[in-house]
């Protein structure tokens, strides 16, 4: 262990307090952290569990946090007398039997390839504009398309039903004779009555002097 040399600074910060407080693998922290952003400064909050712990507490001494962002591991390494870490809380000690928590990124992989096997591959996609302009014009020229069998059907379908009107109408129609034919029955019936048999007006000889 080192001794503070009189009249140099480590660091500004009260290093005697982050000592005490005997951050160990297995404690979940969350770190305070300065952030300079556009000449204003603020604070960030970073949550995880403490995987390992270095150079014990030397000037240089750090440890190593990670959780799970949106399902991705995170990891950083702060330095434990940082100017820039606000502040240091303990939220939770575990018991663990490591001084490095390593095996945990292993571990988080075999859940996430066991949970990927109960896994099932779909796919949906959003529309995109020339897709939609694509599909509009298709279904444009379908229904134009149906719109047109549908109207040559029509026309067929008058069709076939003027001719079938138009043959029964000629079939109900009687056909008149004509005049010829008129002239032709005329005159076989006179042919059939034969003049010296038809009596006179007068009557026979006969009839006369009877």
């Amino acid at each position: 262990m080192t001794t503070a040399i009189p009249g140099v600074v480590t660091s500004p910060v009260q290093m005697e307090d982050r000592k005490s407080l005997g951050i160990k693998a297995g404690d979940t922290v969350k770190v305070h952290q300065k952030i300079v952003d556009k000449g204003k400064t603020r604070i960030q909050i970073f949550e995880g569990v403490v995987l390992a712990r270095k150079h014990g507490n030397e000037a240089g001494a750090t440890f190593t946090v990670r959780k799970i962002a949106s399902g991705v591991g995170v990891e950083k390494i702060y330095p434990l007398y940082s100017p820039l870490i606000e502040k240091i809380e303990i939220v939770k000690r575990a018991k663990v039997r490591r001084a490095k928590l390593y095996y945990i990124r292993e571990k988080v992989a075999r859940e996430i390839k066991r949970q990927m096997r109960r896994m099932s591959l779909v796919s949906f996609a959003t529309e995109g504009e020339t897709e939609a302009a694509a599909r509009i014009e298709a279904e444009g020229k379908a229904a134009e398309e149906a719109a047109q069998a549908a109207e040559a059907e029509a026309v067929v379908t008058t069709d076939a039903t003027s001719e079938v009107a138009a043959a029964e109408t000629a079939e109900e129609v009687p056909t008149t004779p004509g005049e010829d034919e008129k002239a032709e029955v005329l005159e076989e019936k006179f042919e059939e009555t034969d003049p010296a048999e038809t009596p006179a007006e007068g009557g026979s000889e006969d009839t006369k002097k009877a």
